[in-house]
């Protein structure tokens, strides 16, 4: 129940609806948001009907009700925030035009920097309801791309591009990519780089690779693959597990007793002269279920002791790979909707989105994270869909928001 005191603000909106609200400001509590707000020079100067924090939990809010109107999703964060901070009264509501004019003033920096504030790994080492969250003494992530479609305007059009199709024609849609690093027990979206379509996967991955860590086993699909990239991800002291392609020469050096070897990888033919290469341990391996065998599958990785990681198990850590197919699929199919196009106009205001439903995204799956725990559950067996329905149809009861709110 309510503390005493507490009265709801008046409005249309069932508390139910309001709040979801809570869900994010246990995640993003507001001083946080102020915080980072401040710290990108978007303070307001002056008092404004849409202050600066109310528009970012906007931002993140139009991920999760994502079939809203501006009209509906700001009356939803504006009375979920009024309950949250005990106010008599919710935001007094603005219109469409009104709203994307704050959108424009808060900017997209806010979002992303509170993004990269908050997004870290949940998976505690040794607990038992980390499951899948860590492998041989390390946290298993996984590097991977998508791309969203954006609204078809001049300026998104001119900033994203989009792919071609047959005949020399282009898609109906330009198109932003996103390149994200996930961890693959949780699915959480720990780190991502957004930009345009142009920008190859590997390109937009590299700070990423910058920005892995000792402590952590890295799993990369093929397209990844590069003698630069794989040397700029090893320098962040992170291991790395990364399929590679068939052709790529992997001599054996030193033949391992389960069945892999030690070899070499080089930046070019130059460098193998002079054998100033990488030493990689290789793991080759097919997969036999019953239909035709499927590889072989080549993986190069940082782990060259046999005793540390046996190939067999390493290749089946490998597999987990797709969990990261999974937090992409969540956040594109069932969080913003299936073939739905960002809403957007500009490229500042995609972008702000796009982090805004990142942040959407980490904060159901921390939700997710923290219910599979209590009850002793594997992450992996909670539902992504009834998580994100609870998400937006909350119980009001006490302690739904964080008690920290003003």
């Amino acid at each position: 129940m309510p503390r005493s005191g507490w009265r709801k603000p008046e409005s249309d909106s069932r508390l139910s609806d309001a709040v979801s609200v809570g869900v994010l400001t246990r995640v993003f509590p507001p001083e946080v948001v102020d915080e980072v707000i401040a710290g990108c020079g978007r303070t307001e100067q002056r008092h404004r009907s849409l202050p600066a924090r109310t528009v970012a939990y906007f931002a993140i809010g139009m991920a999760l009700h994502a079939d809203g109107s501006y009209e509906d999703v700001l009356a939803l964060i504006s009375d979920g925030l009024a309950w949250a901070a005990r106010g008599e009264e919710p935001v007094r509501l603005a219109g469409k035009g009104a709203i994307t004019h704050a959108r424009k003033r808060l900017g997209a920096e806010p979002l992303e920097q509170l993004f990269r504030r908050v997004a870290v790994p949940l998976g505690e080492p040794g607990s038992p309801g980390s499951p899948g969250c860590f492998f041989a003494g390390r946290r298993l992530v996984a590097i991977d791309g998508t791309c969203l479609d954006v609204a078809d305007t001049p300026s998104n059009d001119a900033h994203f591009g989009r792919p071609g199709v047959m005949k020399g024609e282009r898609s109906a849609f330009p198109q932003a990519r996103v390149v994200a690093v996930a961890e693959c027990g949780s699915h959480a979206v720990i780190d991502a780089a957004c930009g345009p379509y142009a920008v190859s996967e590997t390109a937009a991955a590299g700070e990423l690779l910058d920005r892995l860590g000792p402590g952590m086993l890295c799993l990369a699909d093929r397209g990844f693959y590069s003698y630069a990239a794989w040397d700029r991800a090893q320098a962040s002291g992170a291991d790395l597990c990364w399929r590679v392609q068939a052709s790529l020469r992997l001599p054996v050096l030193e033949p391992l007793e389960d069945g892999s070897w030690i070899s070499e990888v080089f930046d070019s033919k130059n460098d193998r002269k002079r054998e100033n290469g990488a030493r990689v341990r290789v793991i080759e391996y097919a997969i036999e279920d019953g239909r035709e065998p499927a590889g072989p599958y080549r993986l190069v990785t940082t782990i060259t002791d046999p005793g540390d990681a046996p190939a067999a198990e390493l290749a089946a850590a490998y597999a987990q790979r797709w969990e990261i197919e999974t937090a992409f699929d969540e956040l594109k199919t069932h969080q913003r909707g299936p073939r739905k196009v960002l809403r957007s106009g500009t490229p500042e205001l995609v972008l702000q989105e796009i982090w805004g439903h990142l942040c959407c995204h980490y904060a159901i799956r921390a939700l997710m994270f923290d219910a599979a725990t209590h009850a002793g559950r594997d992450p992996d067996r909670v539902s992504f869909v009834a998580a994100l329905r609870v998400s937006r149809r909350s119980i009001a009861q006490q302690g739904a928001f964080s008690p920290s709110a003003p």
